[in-house]
């Protein structure tokens, strides 16, 4: 997580809050009143108290924001954004889903001063799975659930299928969930839609950031009872939701190039398998992330029962893949 970046001065609170909204093992009670500027920044009402905090301390925020927003080495010393989370049933909205596809688009053509070397995805997992390995009790239950899946081998057997599928290495943001796109009171310039969150950017295959976001249509977060999230498979996008999503990315990215009818269709089957075999990276990913988590987290959330469920949709989505592609 690196070192905690200095506390920002307090400011007022505002006026309206939105109703309250949490995300993957956020704090319960977590108030949607966000603090912000382009690097992420938030300022989180945690039930009788205020907590002025990056919701996940990100070392790079201030060079993001240098780099996209003004000069070397400055940041922005804040300013209130009247927003709200989306929620997971938004995502599946057609204009708000081609709005995301846009924004991630534009993320993705952003030039970082960083290594662009794709080694974040394996080599973040190689280092959970070694973290696991290492955790003091024999037996325990995050060890048993890497030994029922067998996740070192399956690992390879992951990185096997993903190096028969090209994806080009973008600048990613590889955690576009809806609690994670601010929804702006006052948008301007007709683009009402706020990513926030860094913690995990970096440099990454472009399909992993549109599977993920295409898994992030089953979870529902907001869930008051344990496990504190709700898991609904059938709300993957469907071929249609997730071709409207690639053609709204590719208008983005094209700018406007003239393709033949044969060349867009090519170019939009291609995007739709690469995203749903890099979704199995997601499932992995954040499987591997959550068992850790559950080992080290004090936050109430089902940190296992989450797992688990990645990991049995994970297998699930591979024994679909070439069904899913030849479906209509």
């Amino acid at each position: 997580m690196g070192q905690r970046r200095p506390q920002q001065p307090a400011l007022p609170m505002l006026d309206t809050r939105p109703p309250a909204q949490c995300w993957r093992g956020a704090p319960r009670g977590v108030a949607a009143s966000v603090w912000s500027h382009s690097a992420g920044c938030r300022l989180l009402g945690i039930r009788k108290r205020d907590v002025r905090h990056s919701c996940r301390e990100v070392p790079r925020a201030p060079t993001l924001w240098s780099v996209s927003r003004g000069p070397p080495g400055t940041v922005h010393p804040g300013y209130w954004v009247q927003s709200r989370p989306l929620k997971t049933q938004e995502l599946r909205d057609p204009v708000l889903s081609g709005a995301i596809a846009t924004k991630m688009a534009r993320f993705h053509g952003m030039e970082m001063p960083f290594t662009k070397e794709p080694h974040w995805l394996f080599g973040t997992m190689e280092r959970y799975i070694k973290q696991i390995q290492d955790l003091p009790s024999t037996g325990s239950p995050e060890m048993n659930l890497l030994e029922m899946y067998s996740l070192k081998d399956e690992m390879g057997n992951l990185r096997k299928l993903l190096d028969a599928v090209p994806s080009p290495v973008v600048f990613c943001h590889n955690d576009i969930q809806e609690g994670n796109i601010l929804l702006l009171s006052e948008p301007k310039n007709d683009d009402n839609l706020m990513l926030v969150d860094f913690e995990y950017s970096s440099y990454n295959y472009r399909g992993f950031d549109i599977g993920n976001h295409f898994c992030e249509w089953v979870y529902d977060y907001t869930h008051e009872g344990w496990p504190f999230y709700n898991a609904r498979p059938t709300d993957y996008p469907t071929r249609e939701q997730q071709l409207h999503f690639i053609r709204h990315y590719l208008a983005e990215v094209q700018k406007g190039d003239v393709l033949s009818e044969e060349e867009q269709k090519k170019l939009e089957e291609d995007l739709l398998i690469e995203s749903n075999h890099y979704a199995l990276a997601s499932h992995f990913f954040w499987g591997l992330w959550s068992t850790l988590q559950a080992s080290m987290s004090t936050i109430d959330f089902g940190y296992l029962e989450y797992a688990q469920s990645r990991f049995q949709f994970y297998f699930e989505q591979k024994g679909q893949l070439t069904s899913f592609h030849t479906s209509s």
